[in-house]
């Protein structure tokens, strides 16, 4: 593989995108409109810098410290200040745009759908896709919580489409989880498991399908349970928060966790959840999605905006949203 196309330019989409043109291939990101081509261009802008700090955090004795090390931009061992440098800058000037979805794929090896959770934006993205693609291309979706098996029709090569699902703050916490369905060829399967791996990602298969993959599984589960103690009235967003902090010694607790994910994201996911019969639903998602609608419409997105749960300055700005995830994926399977 060497061309690679990223269909949408989000949070994990830029990311994937940089990440991939930081480790040599050639990438193009399919985008709606020119106006998603600078939002994305700016997002782009924000990945150098991050890249570029940490770079320079690495080459001091602080940054060779575990919490601080990023895998993703290079390995301990063979870390080379100048050259990473200069891979961050090649990186920022290679990545090419594009409106026409046709001419985005006409080349692709691989395309990488890092579109919203939507299932009839993927659908029809999928539909209009099938009939523009190379004989050679394989498929595969970053989505969070739908099954590949879902979509694998609408792509017209059910056995080349699969899911590839990175983290947040991708330089980071480098994991990449392949899951295929039940009409993946396996040659398919671990030619993106091995993109994965040189992209600098710990390879993580999935070899049967498993909504939410393997860290969602057990990370939603964990935020519904945070989100329903608060809507029931049981305890307050900072008490929740403690208790799973000082009672486990997480990094974070379920809403800090989720203003670093998005209050957008949770929103979706659990509007996914909304229509189940109450008296079948583990959660109350009808309470949950009435208070996560209304931050939204105030404004109050998490991290990102500098206010969800909590309220974020600058300077945890700047630091918190690198490491947050981090720490609780480490922590997570240091745990357990």
């Amino acid at each position: 593989m060497k061309n690679i196309t990223i269909i949408g330019g989000g949070v994990l989409g830029s990311q994937i995108a940089f990440q991939t043109a930081y480790c040599g291939f050639n990438v193009t990101v399919w985008l709606r409109s020119h106006e998603s081509v600078n939002r994305t261009k700016a997002k782009l802008l924000e990945l150098k810098k991050k890249y570029t700090e940490n770079i320079n955090l690495m080459n001091t004795n602080e940054g060779k410290m575990f919490n601080n090390w990023c895998n993703g931009i290079s390995n301990y061992d063979n870390f080379n200040y100048k050259e990473c440098i200069k891979r961050v800058d090649e990186a920022y000037k290679n990545i090419k745009f594009e409106i026409d979805l046709g001419m985005s794929i006409k080349n692709a090896d691989l395309v990488i759908e890092a579109m919203t959770e939507d299932f009839n934006i993927k659908k029809d993205l999928y539909l209009k896709m099938s009939y523009l693609l190379p004989k050679k291309t394989i498929v595969v979706t970053n989505s969070s919580t739908m099954l590949p098996s879902k979509l694998a029709k609408y792509t017209g090569r059910p056995e080349m489409f699969l899911a590839l699902h990175f983290a947040n703050s991708i330089w980071k916490n480098n994991t990449a989880e392949v899951m295929k369905h039940d009409k993946t060829e396996d040659k398919y399967f671990n030619e993106v498991i091995k993109f994965a791996k040189e992209i600098n990602m710990v390879a993580l298969p999935i070899v049967k399908e498993k909504s939410g993959y393997l860290l969602n599984s057990m990370l939603i589960p964990f935020l519904f349970s945070g989100l329903d103690l608060l809507v029931n009235g049981i305890s307050d967003i900072e008490s929740i928060d403690k208790a799973w902090t000082l009672g486990t010694g997480a990094p974070k607790g379920p809403f800090q966790i989720l203003d670093t994910v998005g209050l957008k994201t949770a929103h979706e996911i659990v509007l996914m959840y909304v229509k189940i019969p109450s008296f079948l639903a583990p959660y109350n998602f009808k309470k949950m999605e009435a208070l996560l609608k209304e931050y939204i419409e105030k404004g109050k997105l998490g991290i990102a905006s500098g206010e969800g749960f909590y309220k974020y300055n600058k300077w945890f700005l700047l630091i918190q949203y690198v490491i947050i995830i981090n720490n609780f994926i480490r922590w997570f399977y240091k745990k357990y």
